[in-house]
């Protein structure tokens, strides 16, 4: 495990669920616009050493955020997020599907951004259409490891921009 994702915590229900949380030295305000925001999310979205382009963004309810994950290794990761809800700074609902060959990955993610003083709890808690999708995911896409990496590097991020002065 990197550094980066050293604070993340997870756990894989044995149904169709997987958590992960973290703690971020954050106002949750500021981390729900890093979650929102398409000049943000293309700088830390992702595992450790993904790129990724966004080719459509509408932060909504019924908005879409079309995007493609870039693997280090030159695979490319189509991705379709509908936004269901939006509670500015203390939730987001989306429904996350592939696109293409990763067709098969769909589950609706709720994020939680929960002031704790000067810091924020951040939940992502994912729920799969079934036991066998979360299971797919745990195996073939290495979801939680890389769920904890993408929440290290949102950390990251958020201290690349307090050491700029944010």
């Amino acid at each position: 495990m990197s550094a980066s994702n050293a604070g993340a915590t997870e756990a894989v229900s044995a149904d169709r669920e997987m958590v992960i949380a973290r703690v971020y030295d954050a106002p949750r305000e500021l981390l729900f616009d890093l979650w929102t925001d398409r000049k943000h999310l293309e700088q830390w979205w992702g595992p450790d050493g993904f790129r990724t382009t966004t080719h459509e963004i509408d932060v909504r309810p019924g908005g879409v955020w079309r995007f493609t994950m870039h693997d280090p290794d030159g695979t490319d990761y189509g991705n379709r997020i509908v936004f269901v809800e939006i509670e500015r700074p203390s939730r987001l609902v989306y429904r996350h599907s592939g696109e293409g060959p990763t067709d098969d990955v769909r589950f609706q993610t709720t994020v939680t951004f929960e002031s704790k003083g000067k810091q924020t709890l951040l939940t992502l808690r994912s729920l799969f259409e079934s036991a066998a999708v979360l299971q797919l995911v745990v195996e073939k896409y290495g979801a939680v490891e890389g769920g904890k990496q993408h929440l290290g590097r949102l950390a990251d991020y958020v201290a690349r921009l307090e050491a700029a002065g944010r």
